[in-house]
């Protein structure tokens, strides 16, 4: 057995040490990095950065990234729970409506608590605010800066946010309410840099300007890929420091994928290799469709540790899994050496959207979630938890 020193990969240590495929494993030192990162935006901006745990749950780092950041932000009741019980910091919760026994609950749990329709926060924001809990309005800027339209909260026609003039005509119908309103939130980037949100705030000053003044905080959403090489940070940060001086408030960010891009793996094995009309397949342990749903709903080819692109390399395969899905194909990849069966492949950003995405179709058993920690100039990795037939067979009936 090799030694773990530093100049082995830590995609490599990963292969060797996981003893069941197919598993998930975070990077503790990556997801540190990122971190790091974060931290020094909020210490330059004085904005507050919360996880978005839509993107990333593994709350067995949550004291960790608790040492960084500052809360987190759920999307329903039971995210919400769960920053509460394993998160020391701020609870902030979104979603698109809510449930009246719910809410009775999220007013217990949450500190923010946002409100996505004008009708939810006519009837219930009392709740709230009897409870002690600032409230907020999720608005729609109406400016739309990416072209994949699932993932556009500002396309025409969406669920997501309220319109100008409709908060305008709210306002003037109801001004004994709107002293209820804390702040503002809204949501419209996707994997985007801080040009995007130069333009976003630009619209949501020309159409909401008039209330920013009379908030205390405002957030700025999810969607930016602050930990990404080629990010633009200082801009960012004048935007958080021109906007917060000039309304006087609380700026906050919500990212999730930022706070795990690019720190763990799926690692797989080859089950066996198939061949028709000259394309060879690899049969894997793994799932696009089960484990990284993404693969096929954004869609994206995810990035492979030691692959290349098809014809880069000089043995090319595609890679799929062993669900009866036609379509569940991960995509073509080349390699340098021809692949047996039972060799090991590791996908790399692997811990956003899938963890949180992944289901058990087929009976497909769901990955174990490891973590690979780095102590100086060795790696020990470490299983978190295995799942087995219960675990599927509790989700049914």
């Amino acid at each position: 057995m090799y030694p773990k020193q530093f100049t082995i990969s830590p995609q490599s240590v990963v292969m060797a040490d996981v003893t069941q495929t197919p598993a998930y494993v975070l990077d503790e030192a990556k997801l540190i990095h990122n971190l790091q990162i974060l931290k020094l935006v909020q210490d330059q901006s004085g904005c507050k950065i919360l996880l978005a745990q839509k993107a990333f749950s593994m709350f067995a780092v949550y004291p960790l990234i608790a040492e960084y950041l500052d809360g987190t932000t759920a999307s329903g009741l039971y995210e919400a729970r769960l920053g509460r019980e394993h998160f020391p910091g701020e609870v902030h919760i979104f979603s698109p409506a809510y449930r009246f026994t719910d809410l009775l609950e999220i007013a217990e749990i949450a500190d923010h608590i946002v409100f996505n329709s004008l009708r939810q926060f006519k009837d219930l924001s009392h709740i709230c605010c009897n409870a002690g809990k600032s409230v907020g309005l999720r608005i729609n800027p109406e400016c739309s800066t990416q072209e994949t339209a699932i993932y556009d909260p500002c396309a025409p026609g969406s669920r997501l946010g309220i319109l100008a003039e409709n908060l305008d005509k709210f306002a003037n119908h109801h001004k004994d309410l709107m002293h209820r309103v804390d702040g503002l939130h809204f949501h419209t980037l996707c994997e985007q840099n801080a040009d995007a949100l130069e333009c976003t705030l630009q619209a949501v000053e020309e159409k909401f300007g008039k209330y920013l003044y009379k908030c205390k905080w405002v957030n700025f959403g999810g969607g930016h890929h602050i930990t990404r090489p080629d990010y633009d940070r200082d801009l960012l940060v004048k935007l958080i420091k021109d906007f917060s001086e000039k309304y006087q408030v609380q700026v906050y960010l919500e990212p999730g994928e930022a706070v795990a891009l690019n720190v763990g793996y799926l690692v797989t094995e080859i089950l066996d290799i198939v061949e028709n009309h000259g394309i060879k397949t690899l049969i894997l342990d793994t799932s696009a469709s089960c484990h990284m749903p993404d693969v096929l709903e954004m869609p994206y080819q995810p990035p492979l540790f030691d692959a290349g692109q098809p014809g880069e390399k000089r043995y090319n395969y595609r890679l799929s899994s062993c669900t009866c899905l036609a379509g569940d194909i991960i995509g073509d990849y080349s390699f340098d050496h021809e692949l047996q069966i039972g060799d090991r492949l590791c996908f790399e950003d692997m811990m956003i959207y899938s963890m949180v995405k992944n289901n058990t179709f087929n009976g497909m058993p769901l990955p174990d979630i490891g973590i690979l920690h780095k102590n100086y100039n060795e790696y020990h990795y470490e299983i978190l938890k295995k799942f087995d037939y219960q675990d599927f067979k509790e989700r049914l009936s």
